[in-house]
């Protein structure tokens, strides 16, 4: 089966997510699949170039050896607005010549603009059009402006999909809201690699370079620090409780736009517990967790995270971490209550939860019962069933 997946964000500094796991285990079993992606970071790289020149990635891999990948990243003006503008028109010719060339059996879209053209295209050319939700899309363009006409786009593309995907039950009722048809949408969760995220990885080489040590709860957070995280305000109450708390430290690993703001906290506080990583190989993340005794997730209900469930949420409870999470919907409605997450309204009651649950003695149980929710996740299983939706055509009823 030949698979071409269509989005506008980076293949390889973004992630690994979702379709990074599913196009590499599907490359596994011997499908062709072709990716055509965005540099979406070209503004922070030191380049001279007006316009960009068409890039083939070929036999590429992240995650898993022997996964082979091809990577088309299409030209651009790089010049910021005119990035989109041109993304469009060049875009529109690579999905084109894509279809004449690769003729692929399905075309998978992700984000907005790309499943726009992508369906367009699968329409004109009769091939099924599958539409992956792994955020609320609209919601993420910067300007709120064009943040309606996002959501109309997408509206369109749910409505005229074959099928469509959301990778968890709040994401489902949302797209199905907005124009989804329900017997034709589905849910494919998060997924998990048991051998890379297991019970029987050592963070002491992590503790030990970062002198914790074994009277220190190590609180950590993994991922992009957006500035509506609630990171900062977890590190501000861990500033004004480090002389009554000395054991308590948190680890951010990750870098993003709150990155020199949480430096400057830091600083402001003289607040050694505070424990700045920056962006780490995904190697390593199983270490590192590995290494918390607890997880977070203090993330504001903005629209962006109101519905989504985060892929590091899997990743944590899969080494039998239990997971401090802010009252966020899609979160509630995923794992519940007694399944090793543990909620509070705001940021700031992270520390004070963090406090009572050692206490208590509640640490290791939330652990067990993390890790046991998300025994079934694993990423072979979810592989199997987008497989089957993949070779389905249009007979998704």
């Amino acid at each position: 089966m030949r698979i071409l997946l269509v989005q506008e964000s980076d293949w390889f500094e973004r992630g690994p997510l979702q379709q990074n796991h599913l196009m590499e285990k599907l490359s596994l079993r011997g499908h062709e699949i072709r990716v055509i992606d965005h540099e979406i970071l070209w503004p922070e790289k030191d380049k001279n170039e007006l316009i960009s020149k068409r890039q083939v990635f070929e036999n590429t891999s992240r995650i898993y050896k022997n996964a082979k990948i091809t990577v088309i990243r299409p030209p651009i003006v790089k010049i910021r607005t005119l990035d989109y503008v041109s993304l469009i028109i060049s875009r529109k010719r690579e999905i084109e010549r894509q279809i004449n060339e690769f003729k692929p059996d399905v075309i998978v879209g992700f984000f907005i603009l790309s499943a726009y053209l992508g369906i367009n295209a699968a329409k004109k050319h009769n091939i099924p059009f599958i539409y992956y939700w792994i955020d609320v899309y609209h919601s993420q363009i910067p300007l709120k402006l064009y943040q309606p006409l996002g959501k109309a786009i997408e509206k369109y593309v749910l409505k005229n999909s074959d099928a469509v995907i959301a990778i968890n039950e709040k994401l489902k009722d949302r797209v199905i809201e907005m124009g989804s048809k329900e017997k034709t949408t589905y849910i494919e969760r998060a997924g998990l690699d048991f051998d890379r995220f297991n019970n029987n990885i050592n963070g002491n080489k992590i503790r030990k370079k970062y002198h914790i040590n074994e009277k220190d709860i190590l609180i950590g957070f993994i991922g992009v620090l957006y500035n509506f995280s609630g990171l900062k305000e977890v590190s501000e109450e861990l500033g004004k409780m480090k002389e009554e708390y000395p054991h308590l430290k948190m680890m951010i690993v990750g870098d993003g736009d709150a990155y020199e703001d949480l430096k400057m906290i830091k600083e402001r506080y003289k607040l050694e517990n505070l424990i700045l990583t920056g962006k780490q190989n995904y190697d390593k993340i199983p270490e590192f967790i590995a290494a918390f005794d607890i997880c977070t997730l203090p993330a504001y209900q903005t629209e962006i995270m109101v519905d989504i469930v985060p892929i590091k949420m899997y990743e944590y409870m899969a080494l039998g971490k239990p997971v401090i999470a802010t009252e966020l919907p899609g979160v509630i409605k995923e794992f519940g209550n007694n399944n090793g997450v543990f909620y509070v309204k705001k940021p700031e009651d992270i520390l004070k939860k963090v406090i009572e649950l050692k206490e208590s003695g509640q640490i290791e149980e939330g652990g067990r019962n993390a890790r046991n929710f998300v025994s079934d996740f694993e990423w072979d299983i979810i592989t199997d069933h987008f497989e089957i939706l993949c070779e389905m055509g249009r007979n998704y009823e």
